[in-house]
């Protein structure tokens, strides 16, 4: 058996190890990334259905309140010259 044999062997056993870490922790950002994405979808779709119903509420109060009342109009003082 050759000496150099059994240090590649190692080499390669080390260098696949660090790809397998680095593989198995992209996986794992992009599962968290997933993970935020999709809750920063259901917080905004939440936050739409609340200013939808806000707004509707808004405009049914607007419908149902009595329309102001208008002030007649003060007459115009001429300019003293």
């Amino acid at each position: 058996m050759n000496k150099f044999s059994s240090g590649g062997s190692s080499a390669r056993r080390n260098a696949e190890a660090l790809l397998q870490k680095s593989q198995r922790r992209e996986a794992s950002f992009k599962l968290d990334q997933a993970r935020e994405h999709e809750a920063m979808m259901l917080k905004t779709a939440r936050l739409r259905e609340l200013r939808l119903a806000k707004e509707e509420e808004d405009r049914r109060s607007q419908e149902a309140a009595p329309p102001p009342s208008k002030r007649p109009a003060k007459p115009r003082r001429a300019r003293q010259a």
